[in-house]
């Protein structure tokens, strides 16, 4: 399974590069909403990376089948067969999905996250 990888929270300063390069790579703008990696803090004031860990469960919750698994164990979103209804975002147990009016986006373990990273805190792996 191909999947984003934080590999040690610790390290992670919260420049936002990350959510930069996978905000641009959907919606051709920097927003931190429009991220499907996210950056924020624990209770006790460390920071915390969250990113998409290939589980399912927002394929799970979609009703019109439009989120399915390639070959490389990414679950994908067909936007021909996605009618926007935001079940597979609240599902999402990491909070990592986004939800532009009926424009839904999930990570694709495209990388270019992992590769603004000035940190190295996240790696493309496959397990």
């Amino acid at each position: 399974m191909k999947k984003v990888k934080v590999t040690d929270h610790s390290k992670c300063y919260a420049c936002f590069q990350c959510m930069v390069a996978c905000s641009t790579a959907f919606y051709k703008e920097f927003d931190q909403d429009k991220s499907c990696i996210r950056i924020g803090n624990k209770k006790d004031g460390r920071i915390m990376v969250k990113a998409c860990s290939q589980c399912g469960k927002c394929a799970q919750a979609c009703e019109q089948n439009a989120i399915t698994q390639n070959a490389k164990g990414v679950y994908m979103i067909d936007k021909k067969l996605c009618i926007g209804c935001g079940k597979c975002v609240a599902a999402c147990p990491f909070e990592v999905m986004v939800q532009v009016g009926d424009k839904v986006s999930k990570c694709i373990a495209c990388g270019k996250c992992v590769r603004e990273c000035p940190m190295d805190v996240l790696e493309l792996v496959e397990e």
